[in-house]
């Protein structure tokens, strides 16, 4: 798997293991969905809205949330009343939302891969003597051999993420989709760079700190979407433990403390050093930001004692939740106009009073 490239050995070049769509696809039609079944997997029934033309064009064409001056035009042109169209778009929105059994298919195949490229990178690097030393990273730098099982790790995790980044846009979307394009395409450059600088040891150990959590998540959410409560929240609680220890703590300060510091020690800064770093450091952020959202849950299962949700997905909106709002409005228009109409009266009151006690009033 090496070539010569002067005194250096120059790795192969960069063929990821990209996983067709139709091996994907049997494995969700032969495994993901009897699985999902089995786990007690069941679909929400969603209300299908009536056929109106015209809030399907404005649907379609200018967005799913309309302005409440847009829901009353609607309703003028539609001959409809503004509940009956608050309630069309919300069912219409539910309609587009994804099924449980496809997120829970998503979920089980992530979980695969995650699980799949954790146990190659700790069986390819256990026996590394980097594993244990982070200053082993440059030991004989530039001038390290490439083992052909690294060279198959960095396929598979390139393969696999370039294969997330393509599918992204036709994946479940979440509230993060911004933070998982940067993270995406920082792991590709990542990947890419550290193969082609011959930061082969501190890349492979990147890449597993990384999958040593995500599966946690995963199938945590297969259970949450099958309704199995104490498994999910048992799950999430070992990942957020993992993603802790190895993200926030193991990154940081053996990996990233080598890569900045130590290996200034050996050699002087030049563009890969800069670049390979602030990498690392978007990464880094990324995983703050990702704490944060993962303190959220845990902060709401200690108050609520549930994690029903990800705050990361939409939520599905009950058909009758906006009647409620509207109606409620409404009473407190009615109320309002109601207690405008007492004090007016009142006035008028007081006021003739007034009159009358002055003796203005003719007789």
């Amino acid at each position: 798997m090496l070539r010569s490239c002067g005194d250096l050995s120059c790795p192969t070049p960069v063929y990821p293991l990209l996983l067709p769509s139709g091996v994907i696809q049997l494995g969700v039609r032969f495994v993901a969905l009897p699985l999902s079944r089995k786990m007690g997997v069941r679909e929400k029934y969603k209300r299908k809205p009536s056929v109106k033309p015209i809030l399907e064009e404005f649907y379609s064409r200018k967005g799913k949330h309309p302005s409440e001056i847009e829901v009353r035009y609607l309703s003028a042109e539609s001959k409809m009343q503004i509940r009956q169209v608050e309630h069309w778009f919300r069912c219409r929105r539910n309609q587009d939302r994804p099924s449980v059994t496809k997120k829970f298919c998503e979920a089980s195949w992530r979980f695969t891969m995650y699980l799949i490229s954790f146990l190659t990178g700790f069986v390819v690097l256990i026996n590394k003597p980097w594993f244990w030393d982070q200053q082993e990273f440059w030991t004989d730098y530039p001038y390290q051999p490439l083992e052909i099982s690294l060279y198959i790790y960095y396929m598979l995790q390139l393969g696999f993420y370039s294969s997330m980044l393509l599918t992204l846009a036709f994946d479940i979307k979440r509230k993060d989709l911004k933070e998982q394009i940067v993270h995406h395409f920082a792991t590709i450059f990542l990947i890419t760079f550290s193969y082609c600088a011959n930061y082969i040891r501190a890349g492979t150990l990147v890449m597993l700190l990384h999958d040593a959590a995500d599966y946690f998540l995963e199938l945590a959410k297969m259970c949450n979407y099958s309704k199995w409560k104490r498994t999910c929240i048992a799950l999430f609680i070992i990942f957020a433990l993992v993603f802790s220890i190895t993200r926030l703590f193991l990154l940081p300060t053996r990996v990233i403390y080598s890569t900045y510091y130590s290996s200034m020690l050996i050699f002087e800064p030049f563009f890969g050093y800069y670049f390979f770093n602030s990498l690392l450091m978007t990464l880094q952020i990324l995983h703050f930001f990702w704490a944060y959202m993962i303190l959220r849950m845990i902060c709401r299962f200690i108050f609520t004692g549930t994690v029903d949700n990800d705050v990361r997905s939409d939520v599905e909106e009950s058909e009758g939740s906006g009647e409620e709002n509207s109606s409620k409005s409404e009473m407190e228009t009615k109320t309002g106009n109601s207690n405008n109409n007492t004090v007016s009266r009142k006035t008028q009151d007081n006021g003739v009073g007034k009159i009358n006690n002055g003796h203005s009033k003719t007789s």
